[in-house]
């Protein structure tokens, strides 16, 4: 029997995922390139590509990387995927840079209160 939880598919998803990534060979680079290529292929939206902006910060990928993997695929994939990733991924990396930055400045508020109580 599933066992209860609040949220039933991102841990069904997770679970997916952590089972993909112990059964993969790939290193992580290729790893998330990989899947960048296949996000493409589905026409995901932002929110898939900002599942995986943490993995590729972790792995280093550099935008150039992420444009070689565009550029790679477009034979097969096509100009309008291609072109819709581009505006998806944008989108997603922009509110992963957004988010972190608010977190950086809550963690700065915090230690500004903190320094001025002691």
């Amino acid at each position: 029997m599933a066992t209860a939880s609040d949220a039933p598919v991102l841990d069904t998803l997770t679970a997916m995922t952590i089972d993909s990534i112990e059964r993969c060979g790939l290193d992580e680079g290729t790893l998330i390139l990989t899947r960048i290529a296949a996000l493409v292929a589905v026409d995901a939206p932002p929110i898939s590509y900002l599942a995986h902006a943490g993995a590729a910060a972790d792995a280093n990928l550099t935008a150039e990387q992420l444009q070689d993997v565009l550029v790679a695929i477009a034979p097969v994939v096509g100009t309008a995927r291609v072109m819709s990733a581009a505006g998806h991924m944008a989108e997603a990396f922009g509110l992963a840079l957004a988010l972190a930055e608010a977190e950086a400045e809550t963690i700065a508020e915090a230690e500004a209160q903190s320094m001025g109580k002691a």
